[in-house]
């Protein structure tokens, strides 16, 4: 959530800033404002009540110290219509400090300076690529039918017990899956990041928190008896560790890791780009999350770059990273960098991970501050990246390491498997 002060201090730069989101935010950023001076005025008139209400409570209890009750009662009446219509006055205030902040939670962030204009993914701007693709064979197949040619990820099954979009991963599949999971914490944990095994379901506070309510209500699976909502992303409940909380200085940075399930509707989604493993309902990730001085989150934001790209080449998958766009931003974002490995049997870019710095705007949600050197509050800045997401991970290596007498297993992942070839 964007700060309210800033808005109001900057409310030309804050519009200019998001038409590059393609986003014409004039309507609702006046509407910010008049709620906000409608609930300065209340929030005045209230004040001033209080005030008279303090007032004539001491000036009563004078007048019955000097025998004056009968001046006293008078005066004893007019603290009662006080009360009455401070009650109103409160009541008032209370009704558009939530509206404001119903409607401040629609705004999204801001975008970096450097952000690109554009309207699509057709519009990022790639940044570096590297990495060679990969010659296959004569007779090369997409994933999906390696899946079914070596058993090891079953996505009939997947659909019989669960729906479209919940594969089973039987054999080397499922300890292909395990070991990248394995592969991807220790190295997170060489990083200095500390490990967090966070729960699967949060509330409706940690939601709004990190900015996935309201923007992605309808993306998220909802348990209705006990209002809780499955995770899209780790980064959920690991970001909300700190929802009410104030650091000192001296602990950033702040580095945790986390994997986890992951679940997402994907409402909408069709056609070839969701065959296989490309768009799951439910999938496994490793996510790192940091939270940070806000004069060093920019820097942070490359480190975290080039640790992912690291976790890449490791890998042996060509891979290519783009700043995205403003059009292609999340509602959160104020920078992010979108890593995509190639698919060599597909033929095509498949996104991997992203890297995104949200400055303070998860942090206001959440009330995330800390008490500089000279011990002022302030607002914290949250960043987190996909380090990384399995299901395209899966795909790019079963096709891109395909060869006649099998799939061969990048060596720093050899003695996490346990195998070399998936025959």
């Amino acid at each position: 959530m964007l700060e309210l002060n800033y808005i109001r201090e900057h409310t030309a730069e804050v519009a200019e800033r998001l038409a590059i989101k393609n986003i014409d935010a004039t309507e609702i950023l006046q509407r910010i404002l008049d709620l906000d001076l409608r609930r300065r005025e209340a929030q005045k008139e209230l004040d001033d009540n209080l005030a008279e209400s303090n007032a004539i409570s001491k000036q009563v209890g004078e007048l019955f110290k000097s025998g004056k009750a009968a001046e006293a009662n008078e005066l004893k009446a007019r603290t009662a219509e006080l009360k009455v219509s401070a009650k109103t006055l409160q009541e008032k205030l209370d009704t558009l400090v939530a509206e404001q902040n119903n409607t401040l939670v629609q705004l999204p962030n801001t975008p970096h300076p450097s952000v690109p204009r554009g309207k699509s993914a057709s519009d990022n701007e790639t940044v570096h690529s590297e990495g060679q693709f990969p010659d296959l064979y004569e007779g090369a197949v997409p994933h999906w039918e390696l899946a079914s040619k070596y058993d090891i990820i079953d996505f009939e099954l997947g659909n019989k017990v669960t729906g479209a979009g919940f594969p089973f991963y039987k054999g080397k599949g499922a300890r292909l899956q395990r070991a990248l999971i394995n592969f991807f914490l220790d190295r997170a944990i060489e990083a200095g990041y500390h490990e967090i095994q966070p729960p699967l379901v949060v509330n409706e506070a940690s939601g709004y928190g990190t900015g996935q309510l309201p923007d992605k209500d309808g993306q998220m699976y909802f348990c209705e008896v006990d209002k809780l909502y499955l995770i899209p992303t780790a980064e959920v409940p690991v970001t909300n560790i700190y929802r009410d909380v104030i650091l000192k200085a001296g602990d950033f940075p702040v580095k945790n890791v986390a994997y986890s399930n992951c679940f997402r509707r994907e409402a909408g989604s069709y056609g070839k780009d969701v065959r296989g493993l490309n768009r799951l309902h439910q999938f496994d990730k490793v996510e790192i999350v940091q939270i940070q001085d806000p004069d060093k989150s920019y820097e942070t934001l490359e480190e975290m770059r080039d640790y992912v790209a690291g976790l890449l080449r490791s890998l042996e998958l060509p891979f290519r990273i783009v700043k995205l766009c403003g059009g292609d931003m999340s509602f959160t974002s104020a920078l992010t960098y979108d890593f995509e490995v190639y698919s060599a049997a597909q033929e095509r870019w498949l996104e991997v991970s992203s890297v995104s710095n949200f400055e303070s705007f998860q942090a206001n949600r959440m009330k995330l501050r800390f008490k500089d050197e000279n011990g002022k509050t302030r607002l914290c800045h949250t960043l987190n990246g996909s380090a990384l997401a399995l299901p395209r991970i899966v795909a790019s290596l079963l096709e891109n390491n395909q060869t006649p007498e099998g799939i061969r297993i990048p060596s720093a992942l050899v003695r996490y498997t346990g195998f070399d070839l998936i025959s």
